[in-house]
């Protein structure tokens, strides 16, 4: 069901699934660079402190060596429960980059996980990774971030809030992640919704995101006849051995961007199916 996270975006230009991002798949919480009331005169890095735990115990660093912690040590930073009356949906996510497991509180923080393991390129997430510790002119302020993304040469700190509960004293611990993930040179982002047309056509794909047998040949079947002419869904399996069987096929090509469709369009019989131009 939408909610008031989510938008139907106009349709300005096609967004082909083969090189969507996971920025074109959210809608963002416009995070300001500062925030009224918080400390960041000099010195502020050394003031400002990041708490990780690890097997042997907690670690504490200041904020300006937020990017040397050792990954691979972290644990998350607060235990994840579960409860009979509890309204959030807590669970774990599959990731293929990883191989292993990933923590989620929502199900806004599940949709966040399957749309990394979508964009692909990423070498490790962490859940709650850290807890930031900060202060304002008048108090010391924890905040605990969603997700720590680390991709080739880069990472992606990540808070999860649907717009429609972001509050005042959200806003000011976003805007210390912010200044927080700047310092160690990360990007940062607070997902606040998801584009629902194109994120409806990915979650379709994720259904044959695990790896597929293919003891018929379709896949080279439907590589050949996509290699010819970009094709209709319904054309393009209805031409194959088994369209039956062919339509698994084609969700897990387009998952694996080896087949590519704009999903800026609903998903559906009518889908333009190409081969993807590379280079």
């Amino acid at each position: 069901m939408a909610t008031a996270s989510d938008q139907l975006a106009p349709v300005v230009r096609p967004l082909w699934s083969h090189n969507c991002t996971f920025e074109e798949l959210v809608v963002p919480f416009p995070v300001p660079e500062t925030a009224e009331g918080l400390d960041t005169g000099v010195g502020w890095t050394r003031r400002w402190t990041a708490r990780w735990l690890t097997g042997k115990g907690e670690v504490i660093a200041p904020v300006r060596d937020l990017a040397a912690f050792e990954w691979p040590r972290s644990r998350p930073a607060r235990a994840f429960t579960w409860r009979p009356d509890q309204r959030h949906r807590p669970g774990l996510a599959f990731i293929s980059a990883t191989g292993r497991l990933h923590g989620f509180e929502s199900l806004a923080e599940r949709r966040v996980l399957l749309a990394l393991d979508f964009e692909g390129g990423l070498t490790e997430v962490l859940s709650q990774p850290f807890t930031l510790r900060f202060t304002t002119r008048t108090r010391a302020v924890r905040h605990t971030p969603d997700y720590l993304v680390l991709t080739r040469g880069t990472a992606l700190l990540i808070d999860v809030r649907p717009a429609d509960l972001i509050k005042q004293e959200d806003s000011l611990k976003f805007a210390a992640a912010h200044r927080a993930a700047a310092a160690a040179g990360w990007q940062y982002i607070v997902v606040a919704g998801w584009q629902l047309r194109p994120w409806a056509a990915i979650e379709a794909f994720s259904a044959r995101r695990r790896a597929m047998s293919d003891p018929l040949g379709l896949l080279p079947e439907l590589l050949t006849l996509t290699a010819q002419q970009p094709r209709r869904l319904a054309e393009l399996v209805a031409a194959t051995s088994r369209p039956v069987l062919a339509r698994a096929y084609v969700l897990h090509l387009l998952w694996s961007r080896r087949l590519t469709m704009d999903v800026a369009l609903p998903l559906g019989d009518g889908s333009w199916i190409h081969r993807p131009r590379r280079g």
